[in-house]
């Protein structure tokens, strides 16, 4: 059921009681659940965090804690299956699950008493009528004894006969429906795609009930930032979504823009500007940024001889010294830094890069701490997936959330070098399957699989990373292929996940094309794919588009996809 009134409906419901949050490893999930602990920091509500990675995890934590709580909240995961199957809750536990995964279940879209959904009203959901899914069992026992012995035999016939062929039409109905249910289902259920960031979700509720600080609105800025950054709304989304935190932003922080009654240097203010889209570029050298960046990368097609020497032209049509381009951005002249972004948009037109400048926000605090949204969204990503072992499984994930609080500085920076690792590690590996053609066409959709022993292939058993080099995959070989056709193309990508017990990690992406609608069509046609083959696949992603597979089952595994898509 979705929830009108998330102040009346869920928060003063929860704000007595005990609860316990269940929150994803995305960005995302991170910032929603920070705002979501700021509030009730200042209610002073008990809780209990759980990071869960995948189903197997949430069922987990729901098994060990289902008789210590009753009320359950469960942050970017839950709302694309019927939770109440999966879960098996007692009568009175309630879920409150604020998740951006499309679609959302049927069933839980329609159950009034445990499931109560946090989703933005005017979200476009699209979700089937209740009388299209649902049929109340009728009661089709007749009564098929005769009630009188002194009917005539003639007239009994009759009514004998009427009563076969109502029998007849309603059977036909009831096939006809259910027919009409399943095409229904079928349509609603087939793309997988993200609505409003859940970051933005509470920090509307923040907003509803006047408790919305700066600090939250920058998590809910890093939280629609990290959809963007992997790909996950559409350009027209995250501008308008910009343009609704724009407000916020103007509300908070109009007094950096009254010299009579300014802030001090160290107290926290967002601008919102035009940037380069340049990846993490104020805390690394302009080279690096250019050379790991998808975008430019792919635009300047970095990975062969000629691409380098694109570089060095567009590098000399902006006037910029080697020597000042490959030091640290910090050192760079200042005269060089006050008409950089403008140098540079310049000469991107001419090199065929239009959208080099995007809308975002940045973040500053004391003399020397800027950063912006992205920069946090890569730092945090990196420290969420890093490959070292350091202790629990869940390591991660608090460094990763304290990394988002402005007094854990160190965090960030440690984020940030892990990020440029993991930018170059996907650069490079982007260079070397482009290079070896290990790209390869199957038909309906593009294949790429990485072998045991590539370099770094350890860190792309991870999702998100996976999910990144993926995409900056595509856009790169889209760039070079002069095949048309497989420009128009899909990606799926595999990578070994555990060599012991022999699984691959897979992922689909949808086509990189200017009209996509980022749907995801592979999370349905995985299903499909391993029901027809029996292979033996484990689907624990919360994104129905990444899953694990036998190595040996992988073959009949293509085989089946290919034939399912053609």
């Amino acid at each position: 059921m979705f929830v009108s009134d998330c102040r009346r409906d869920f928060y003063d419901r929860i704000v007595t009681q005990r609860v316990l949050l269940l929150v994803a490893s995305d960005v995302d999930a991170l910032c929603a659940c920070k705002i979501l602990q700021a509030l009730f920091q200042c209610d002073h509500v008990q809780y209990t965090l759980v990071p869960v990675s995948g189903w197997q995890e949430l069922e987990t934590a729901f098994l060990e804690h289902k008789d210590q709580f009753k009320y359950f909240v469960l942050i970017n995961c839950g709302a694309n299956v019927d939770l109440l199957e999966i879960l098996q809750p007692e009568e009175d536990t309630i879920f409150f699950v604020c998740d951006s995964h499309r679609p959302i279940n049927v069933v839980n879209v329609y159950n009034d008493t445990q499931i109560k959904l946090l989703v933005k009203q005017d979200d476009d959901l699209d979700v089937p009528a209740y009388d299209d899914i649902f049929k109340d069992e009728e009661d089709e026992e007749e009564d098929s004894e005769n009630e009188s012995d002194g009917s005539e035999p003639l007239e009994k016939r009759r009514r004998f006969e009427e009563e076969v062929i109502e029998r007849t039409m309603k059977r036909r109905q009831r096939r006809e429906w259910e027919a009409r249910r399943r095409e229904i289902l079928f349509d609603y259920e087939q793309y997988e795609y993200h609505g409003t960031s859940s970051a933005m979700v509470m920090f509307d509720l923040a907003w509803i009930m006047s408790k919305d600080l700066n600090d939250m609105l920058w998590w809910a800025i890093v939280g629609l930032t990290d959809q963007w950054v992997q790909d996950k709304i559409t350009q027209m989304k995250y501008v308008t979504d910009i343009g609704i935190l724009q407000r916020h932003v103007s509300r908070h922080n109009h007094r950096n823009e009254d010299e009579e009654n300014s802030l001090s240097i160290d107290c926290m203010r967002i601008a919102f500007e035009y940037d380069l889209r340049l990846a993490l570029y104020q805390h690394w050298s302009l080279y690096e940024s250019l050379c790991n960046t998808s975008y430019t990368s792919a635009s300047l097609k970095l990975w062969s001889v000629q691409g380098q020497k694109r570089l060095q032209e567009f590098l000399a049509d902006m006037g910029l010294p080697l020597k000042q381009v490959k030091q640290k951005f910090n050192s760079m002249d200042m005269s060089l830094k006050e008409n950089l972004r403008d140098m540079i948009e310049e000469s991107a037109n001419k090199f065929g890069m239009k959208d080099l400048r995007v809308q975002t926000f940045s973040i500053h605090f004391g003399f020397k701490n800027k950063f912006s949204a992205s920069d946090i969204v890569y730092a945090t990503t990196s420290l969420m997936e890093n490959i070292e072992k350091e202790g629990p499984e869940t390591t991660n994930f608090i460094k990763a959330l304290d990394s988002l609080s402005r007094g854990n500085l160190d965090k960030l920076h440690q984020g940030l070098d892990l990020a440029k690792k993991q930018l170059r590690a996907i650069q490079q590996t982007v260079a070397s399957c482009i290079c070896t053609n290990l790209v390869i066409s199957q038909g309906p959709f593009l294949y790429c699989a990485l072998m045991e022993g590539t370099p770094d292939v350890k860190l792309f058993s991870k999702p998100v990373s996976l999910c990144l080099l993926s995409k900056y995959l595509l856009k790169s070989f889209v760039c070079s292929t002069k095949n048309k056709r497989c420009k128009l193309l899909p990606l799926v990508m595999a990578a070994p996940m555990d060599v012991e017990q022999g699984t691959v990690i897979m992922v689909g992406i949808p086509p990189e094309t200017e009209s996509s609608d980022k749907k995801n069509f592979f999370g349905r046609a995985f299903e499909k794919a391993a029901e027809s083959t029996n292979s033996r696949t484990l689907h624990n992603h919360f994104d129905m588009s990444i899953i694990e597979l036998k190595t040996e089952d992988r073959s009949k595994f293509l085989d089946a996809l290919i034939s399912l898509l053609s």
